[in-house]
């Protein structure tokens, strides 16, 4: 699993993907009360339990760390 934690707008987000995912690239985030899965390239949300609050904050930190979300997948999946 790789993971990584994140900080804006005043709150934490845990991201990460496991060892044995699939495509399309995906990040799954999570916060004490809830959790989402966004495919990195589209930013859809594919599911969410987070509040809208955090899901907003969860896109931004996505969308400014997109290149890195891509590069780590990559480089963990091995399809540079």
């Amino acid at each position: 699993m790789c993971f990584s934690n994140h900080k804006s707008q005043n709150i934490t987000l845990s991201s990460f993907f496991y060892a044995n995912e699939h495509e399309p690239r995906h990040i799954h985030v999570a916060k004490n009360d809830g959790f989402a899965k966004i495919e990195i390239d589209s930013m859809k949300v594919v599911t969410s339990y987070l509040k809208p609050k955090d899901l907003k904050s969860a896109l931004d930190i996505i969308e400014e760390n997109k290149d890195n979300f891509r590069r780590s997948w990559d480089e963990w999946f091995d399809k540079s």
